[in-house]
């Protein structure tokens, strides 16, 4: 008999009443809103009732630059969690909820892999909670809205070549990327180039990660800008009178979804944010909500730490006053040989030249945990059977020389008892006194924040804006918007804009050619390189091989 596969694994856990996990997380049934056995939302009016109490410890896992090895972040954010129980700590872990896009393009499911997961996997993976229906449907009513007020005598002024508010669609759809809308004469709309984002990379998803409470949504919401008028003023989704109806629409949204972990450990799973184009965290209310009910909350944000840890610390840490107390950083010796240079098909092979070839791209990771933002941090080396010990030391032995530990994290094959000795290191280096700071202040003129990310992070020489970018700094500045944090949408295949450009690439500058203010989220997106906010499916989509039983059972989710 072969390996079970996750979904099969899944299938096979014998789950917990969800009430039983909100008793084990804490959580007191009135604030509890079942949906089924398995899955329920915790009413954010908990965290007003535990104020006085104090945070847990937060521990954000990260990862090197991905392959198409694989790395395993939220798999191991998993199987630390179950660790850190297994040890006897009370530890709950907060999740990204997955995008259809990805579950029916290349990667495939995001609840974790092996004897590390979070269930019920399908429900997580397909439509959860409906909360990125409610994300879709706010952000096309806004569209709605903008479209309708210029059909019906534009009252506004709006400038129909300067709509920069898309329409949304939770799947990858390369079809809708451009597209002219309004057609079929004057009672369909006024004609005008169109477009669709992915939900996960639309603003109100950032909005909704970001809000703290209604009148916090719904004042973001209101700051969303949605296009310019003729004389080039911005226009606003308060300007429209859109911001209540669509705080309606995310109001049971809002609430952190609960869920469990094979091993019955409580999870928190909200919002999710792509890091690549948008910032790449779960909802500040899940984060909260862990630190508060633990005492070592464990959290990922996404792809790679140049991404989503960036973004996690400069963005969602700053916005929202949260102080990790230390970083996991993932990496399998597969992808590190794929960054020294071996095709995908020979990374099962013993190969330490390679190895040392990748490992710079580990090591400036690392290097920028430390030495940029002054946390402590372990490397974890998420376990293949193919790895030998010689590779397993080369790369301890080269960690070990910037004063950072390397624990083997075997969670994917056995659980939270393969995780001990990564949850043992975390709690030591949660006791270690750390130096959190941000790469940059938010003071600082726009390009000076471009460049800090990109020499301090990216190892880059500097940042050169182009094309639209150039006017649109000006603009931003005119705005009184320069003093927001910058969120880059760039490749997450490289430290650089240039995906081919694996491990840690030096002499290349980074090309911003596009600047957006996202006034409700509250930051600026730079967009680099050929970075899409709507992914497209590949030549054989993961969907060829999903199906459903006649009793309802889903295969072919992973």
């Amino acid at each position: 008999m072969g390996l079970k596969s996750d979904i099969e694994i899944a299938q096979a856990c014998e789950k917990k009443k969800i009430t039983e996990i909100a008793a084990i997380a804490g959580v007191d049934e009135k604030y509890l809103e079942q949906y089924g056995n398995y899955k329920a939302k915790v009413d954010y009016r908990l965290l007003k009732d535990l104020a006085d109490k104090p945070d847990g410890k937060l521990i954000l896992v990260t990862a090197i630059t991905p392959t198409p090895a694989g790395e395993g972040k939220t798999t191991t954010s998993v199987g630390l969690t179950d660790g850190l129980r297994k040890i006897g700590k009370n530890a709950i872990v907060a999740l990204r909820e997955p995008s259809l896009g990805p579950v029916f393009g290349i990667k495939g499911g995001a609840a974790g892999g092996g004897y590390a997961q979070v269930v019920p996997m399908e429900d997580i993976n397909l439509h959860f909670t409906g909360d990125f229906h409610a994300i879709g449907a706010a952000n096309n009513l806004l569209a709605a809205m903008l479209d309708n007020h210029i059909q019906q005598g534009n009252e506004l002024g709006i400038d129909p070549k300067r709509i920069t508010w898309k329409r949304a669609v939770d799947m990858n759809d390369r079809q809708l990327r451009q597209i002219v809308d309004g057609l079929g004469g004057r009672m369909q709309g006024v004609p005008r180039e169109d477009g669709f984002d992915i939900t996960v990379a639309s603003e109100v998803m950032a909005v909704l990660c970001l809000a703290s409470d209604i009148p916090d949504l719904k004042k973001r919401l209101g700051s969303i800008i949605v296009g310019y008028t003729y004389q080039g003023k911005p226009v606003t989704a308060h300007d429209l009178k859109a911001e209540g109806a669509m705080a309606a629409l995310l109001k049971d949204a809002l609430k952190p979804n609960l869920v469990q972990t094979l091993e019955g450990t409580p999870a928190f799973i909200h919002g999710g944010p792509f890091a690549n184009i948008a910032h790449g965290c779960n909802s500040v209310t899940a984060t909260r909500m862990a630190m508060k009910l633990a005492d070592y909350a464990v959290t990922e944000a996404g792809f790679a730490a140049d991404l989503g840890a960036e973004k996690f610390f400069d963005i969602k840490c700053r916005l929202a006053g949260l102080k990790p107390s230390a970083v996991v950083v993932v990496a399998t010796v597969r992808a590190l040989k794929y960054h020294g240079g071996v095709p995908k098909a020979e990374l099962n092979m013993e190969n330490l030249e390679a190895l040392e070839k990748g490992l710079p791209n580990l090591l400036q990771h690392v290097g920028n945990i430390k030495n940029v933002y002054g946390l402590p941090c372990v490397v974890a080396i998420n376990a293949f059977p193919t790895d030998t010990k010689a590779e397993l030391d080369l790369v301890e032995a080269k960690c070990k020389e910037l004063g950072v530990n390397v624990a083997l994290s075997e969670v994917w094959a056995k659980g939270g008892k393969g995780g001990k000795a990564l949850a043992e290191e975390v709690v030591r280096l949660c006791e270690q006194p750390s130096h959190f700071t941000t790469s940059y202040e938010l003071d600082l003129p726009i390009r000076d924040k471009l460049n800090a990310i990109a020499t301090k992070i990216y190892h880059a020489d500097g940042v050169d804006l182009v094309g639209a970018a150039v006017k649109q700094e000006k603009e931003i500045e005119a705005m009184g918007c320069g003093g927001l944090p910058i969120c880059m949408a760039k490749t997450q295949y490289s430290f650089s804009d240039d995906p081919a450009k694996l491990g840690a690439p030096k002499n290349f500058r980074v090309t911003v050619r596009n600047l957006k203010v996202c006034g409700g989220a509250g930051f600026i997106v730079a967009l680099t390189g050929e970075i899409m906010t709507m992914p497209g499916l590949p030549k054989v989509p993961a969907a060829e091989k999903i199906d459903v039983d006649e009793n309802g059972v889903i295969s072919g989710l992973f």
